[in-house]
């Protein structure tokens, strides 16, 4: 679904493709640009709604289906860049047709020519649409799609068998695209503004799950039978999924801040038992996120965990679960604080990207940090209503320990590139810094209005970025762009430097960017002291012994050093006083 200050840079950038085609950032290919950029063949029309039929065939690991995209052109528009990834093959493509015959309008459909280019079909509609105009297209394939080794960290579909011999299958497609397993517009920044439908054809024996609400079954009269789910809200394609398996099936409803909202398990029958206990976290995961986070972003759609034959995904309104029904992370702790052990992770982190990722999604997937950051700090958001504050902060601090500052967190644009996988843990640290910079009731303020403002829609980092400066007086005066560059864009972690000098404490920023102004909090003989440091040496307005104790706060991810009185005056480089910011 795209806004319309989104689709105008879009657009533009659309319009630079064309001028510069060919033009691709170092070391990616024409073909990366075709995946990852809105080009001038996908920017003039946008999607308002899928319709996917797809029929597995468990034997020789194939598929055919029917997709149908109902679409509309905000700009004049004819050649459409359809996705689908080899080596599965499209029989046709159709598109509805207005005719005037005999005093009347009738609709049929008419084959669209089409090319193949890699991963990618070049669709030439019979005639030109112009701004305005809605039609739809519909597309037959078939074929072997990719298979996933080693999901949900490559994708494909998943091809396994339970314990008691019987199929169980499913797809995990985030990065790879959902044009692996269905025709699409696959990218992030158009989402069908009305929904989607998913139909899966099963054996008769087997359950076939999707997104949103079950709409009903249907035999087929041959062995097989329909399930139709039909999701309500804006859904990113890679969200849109199919579990088959032989199923169990409860539900709740959990009483909500936005009313009653519907809750549905599907586990193998097999583990029916120890899934409903593992899934009483639940409704404790959802008050928790309601209250810091706003209301959950799909109650239309309804809340769903689906036993998954992988570890999990943030499936919207149907996320994967594979967790063994164990607390932690598969078992352990990825903080080694002990804390993650005492709640299970898919279920709260895959839950968190609801709000982000799912409601809020990025245009681009090299600003993902802002889908997995804010997703990973819902960790330490549970971990706070669980078992309080300073829990919470041990588990934050423990997750420092993954990150490995290999490259910057967001990634090169349009060429469908995530940056380092830093997005999680040094994401989730960089929002607690944002938090204790501006404070506890600003900042939860600050997340229930971004979930209120940009539900449901596409953004870029910088948006969030720059609604988080602005969001009032104190963010505006503690935040600013610098802070976000440098934990965003750069490796490097800033190192406060502190020296006692004629009684004074001395304190400036480095291994930074050159601009970094970032407040921080240190304890001075343990007492705590607020300082607007800079690159410049900034002296704080109180005395202090040379041997008095200086940390810094743990809240802030950052390094510490005493240097030598003699490095606070540099040639051509006056210290000056700085003020103590109040909480």
């Amino acid at each position: 679904m795209m806004r319309p200050l989104l689709l105008a840079l879009l657009l533009c950038s659309a319009a630079l493709a064309q001028a510069q085609l060919g033009d691709v950032p170092s070391g990616f290919t024409h073909a990366d640009t075709l995946r990852g950029s809105v080009g001038p063949y996908r920017a003039w029309w946008n999607v308002v709604g899928y319709d996917v039929s797809v029929r597995p065939y468990f034997g020789t690991r194939t598929i055919s289906g029917t997709t149908q995209i109902a679409f509309d052109a905000m700009a004049d528009g004819q050649r459409m860049q359809i996705d689908l990834q080899q080596p599965l093959v499209v029989d046709s493509i159709l598109t509805d047709m207005a005719d005037f015959k005999d005093g009347a309008i009738s609709v049929s459909y008419k084959a669209v020519p089409f090319v193949r280019e890699g991963n990618v079909v070049w669709v030439d509609l019979p005639q030109a649409m112009r701004t305005g105009e809605a039609t739809t297209i519909t597309i037959h394939y078939h074929g072997v799609p990719r298979a996933a080794i080693n999901p949900p960290w490559d994708g494909g579909w998943i091809w396994k068998k339970d314990a008691q011999g019987n199929p169980w299958v499913s797809v995990a497609c985030q990065g790879l695209g959902a044009s692996v397993w269905y025709p699409c517009k696959d990218h992030q920044s158009d989402e069908p503004e009305e929904g989607a439908t998913l139909r899966i054809i099963v054996p008769d024996s087997l359950q076939g799950i999707g997104n949103g609400r079950l709409r009903g079954t249907w035999p087929n009269g041959d062995g097989t039978t329909t399930w139709e789910w039909q999701v309500s809200s804006p859904i990113n394609t890679y969200n849109l999924i199919p579990y088959i398996g032989k199923y169990a099936h409860w539900n709740e409803v959990y009483a909500g801040a936005d009313g009653p909202l519907q809750c549905d398990y599907w586990v193998l029958a097999s583990n029916e038992a120890k899934a409903r206990e593992q899934f009483k976290q639940v409704p404790e995961m959802l008050g928790c996120f309601e209250e810091w986070l706003g209301p959950y972003p799909f109650y239309r759609d309804g809340y769903k965990l689906v036993e998954s034959p992988h570890l999990g995904m943030e499936h919207q309104s149907a996320i994967a679960y594979g967790n063994g029904f164990v607390n932690g992370y598969r078992g352990t702790d990825l903080s080694g604080s002990g804390h993650g052990l005492k709640w299970d992770y898919i279920i709260i982190h895959e839950s968190g990207h609801e709000w982000f990722g799912n409601s809020i999604t990025t245009a681009d997937i090299a600003d993902m940090w802002v889908h997995e950051g804010f997703t990973d700090y819902t960790e330490t958001l549970y971990t706070e209503c669980q078992q309080g504050t300073e829990a919470a902060e041990n588990y934050l601090v423990g997750l420092r320990r993954n990150i490995r500052n290999d490259r910057p967190i967001i990634g090169p644009y349009g060429v469908n590139q995530e940056g380092s996988g830093d997005m999680y843990y040094k994401g989730a640290n960089l929002i607690h810094m944002v938090r204790h910079i501006v404070g506890d009731s600003t900042f939860k303020a600050m997340l229930l209005e971004m979930g209120r403002q940009f539900s449901h829609s596409v953004v870029t980092s910088n948006q969030i970025e720059s609604f988080m400066i602005g969001f009032d007086a104190r963010t505006r005066e503690r935040l600013n762009t610098h802070l976000f560059d440098q934990y965003l864009r750069d490796t490097r972690i800033p190192v406060l430097e502190h020296a006692v000098k004629k009684k004074r404490l001395w304190v400036r920023w480095t291994n930074c960017n050159d601009s970094l102004r970032m407040p921080v909090r240190i304890n001075v003989d343990a007492t705590p002291a607020t300082v607007n440091c800079t690159t410049q040496w900034t002296a704080l307005d109180r005395r202090v012994g040379k041997r008095t104790p200086i940390a810094v706060d743990r809240a802030w991810y950052v390094g510490s050093r005493r240097v030598s009185p003699s490095k606070v005056r540099k040639p051509g480089e006056r210290p000056r006083n700085s003020f103590e910011l109040s909480f």
